[in-house]
């Protein structure tokens, strides 16, 4: 494709060479290139595009798209080689990565769900509503890709950079799919990857104190600003009205066209009469011009607003009240209240709970129906928001009947000081707990002490089957550490 027509759309760029090379490939992995790239050197938090110039060109880079932030003094560029320089390469990769899969959003129905927690679960059941219905559906998330029922592999975060992202659409028109439902975290909106995304539903989930980082978002407002973005790109909107950030929503996208759904307040979608057993949840919703009974087979208050905005979503849509009903009910989420079978028949779950709203959801849900106790195994990622650490440790020690304080995913932190963070917290309970740092004896230690009316609740890591260590992730799939301590691997 001629580099002209991929910096289509790209704003504030100045070129020096030929605009009309032919360009083979787009690059932001010096690694990955091949003669006739185009590389776009990205600035990130761990490391500098810009400082792999020289190896792109190296490859056969005929083209390299700089940041006018760079220090251009380090950079040596070859003679020959055309150089584009823009006020964001992050933000024109994705620009470029539209044009160079012939903007694929184009040719199917692109719904972005967005939010603190719920995110994944929505996805999921929006995919599993449409397919019921008859549709092709592309899911793009936190635990897999998939075109229709092909898992194209465990995603490595939650939106894909722009230009991977644009590959997968890429695949997904090729499918022929004719929706294609995305989470849309706030950093990929922060960071422009979903800059030039044909948006044609936006979902908000609800908003939560998370994210807060170095290496994510400087304070709430940064945070609630980065997802409010999703809204100005989008014709059309479902927005949680019992969230806070409802209103600030409407008055932030005036050219959206929003509905609201809740539990609680006034909204275009009520969920009524709602049952919670230990199983699932039901509840009367109004689908079409009918009140509904629907059943979702994941407990807790969380589930009813994840299939309300399903629901809302479907209806706009278009969708038959039976196929809706059809497409939650036996709905399975990986990592969401999962209880992972076994043959001694305990109640061990696996929740990608990390929050401390979240572990308070799955905790309380729990206890309503546990006839025993609620033994609680987590720990807090490193790297990542400090605050929610003796938070999260006051919520398990005010709601679970007992606590193991363990290790998450310490990237680059050790994991006792993550630990001492949460004991802050959760000494400030009466609740009885103890610190077990390797999360493999801290689960072994859980399952031991429990007989059949407890329950086991493994917080944090969820769908994941790694630990991330010094940068470095080791295969970690919490299913499989149950069945080994149970004996049942043999």
């Amino acid at each position: 494709m001629e580099l002209k027509k991929l910096l289509v759309g790209v704003e504030n760029y100045k070129i020096k060479g030929d605009e009309n090379l032919d360009i083979k490939k787009v690059e932001s992995n010096s690694k990955k290139v091949v003669p006739g790239s185009l590389f776009v050197a990205i600035k990130g938090y761990d490391f500098d595009g810009h400082v792999y110039v020289e190896e792109a060109i190296k490859a056969g880079a005929t083209a390299v798209m700089l940041d006018i932030s760079a220090d251009f003094s380090k950079i040596k560029i070859t003679k020959g080689v055309t150089v584009i320089i823009t006020d964001d390469t992050r933000k024109a990769l994705a620009r470029v990565s539209c044009n160079y899969f012939g903007n694929p959003s184009k040719y199917f129905k692109l719904i972005g769900v967005t939010g603190t927690k719920g995110k994944t679960t929505t996805t999921y059941m929006i995919k599993s509503i449409l397919e019921k219905a008859g549709y092709k559906v592309g899911l793009i998330g936190t635990i897999a890709n998939y075109i229709g029922d092909e898992c194209l592999g465990y995603s490595s975060r939650t939106t894909p950079e722009s230009l991977e992202l644009q590959e997968l659409f890429y695949k997904m028109a090729k499918a022929k799919m004719d929706y294609v439902v995305m989470e849309v975290s706030s950093q990929s909106l922060k960071l422009n990857r979903v800059e030039g995304c044909n948006f044609d539903y936006g979902v908000f989930t609800n908003l939560y104190k998370d994210h807060i980082s170095t290496k994510e978002h400087a304070d709430m407002n940064e945070y609630f600003e980065s997802k409010l973005k999703l809204f100005q790109m989008c014709p059309q909107a479902f927005i949680n009205s019992d969230d806070f950030k409802c209103n600030k929503i409407i008055k932030g996208a005036p050219n959206c066209s929003i509905k609201t759904y809740a539990v609680d307040n006034k909204a275009d979608l009520l969920a009524k009469d709602i049952t919670i057993t230990n199983v699932s949840v039901d509840f009367k919703v109004k689908i079409g011009q009918k009140n509904e009974r629907v059943k979702v087979n994941i407990p807790g208050r969380y589930s009813v607003y994840n299939a309300l905005a399903a629901i809302s979503v479907a209806n706009a849509i278009g969708v038959d009240p039976e196929k809706i009903k059809e497409g939650l009910d036996n709905i399975i989420v990986p990592g969401r209240n999962e209880l992972v079978a076994n043959k001694q028949e305990l109640a061990i779950m696996i929740d990608y709970a990390h929050t401390a709203e979240s572990l308070e959801n799955i905790l309380q849900a729990t206890k309503t129906y546990t006839p025993g106790r609620v033994i609680c195994v987590f720990g807090c990622g490193g790297d990542r928001d400090k605050e929610k650490r003796p938070r999260m440790g006051e919520v398990a020690g005010r709601l679970a009947d007992y606590t193991i304080v363990t290790t998450d995913n310490p990237r680059t932190e050790k994991p006792a000081d993550i630990i001492a963070e949460i004991e802050a917290g959760i000494s400030k309970t009466k609740g009885k707990y103890e610190v077990v740092e390797d999360r493999t004896e801290a689960i072994e230690k859980a399952i031991k002490m429990m007989n059949k009316r407890d329950i086991v609740i493994l917080a944090g890591k969820g769908h994941e089957v790694y630990q991330e260590i010094n940068g470095e992730k080791f295969p970690y799939d919490e299913r499989e550490i149950i069945k080994n301590i149970l004996g049942e691997n043999k």
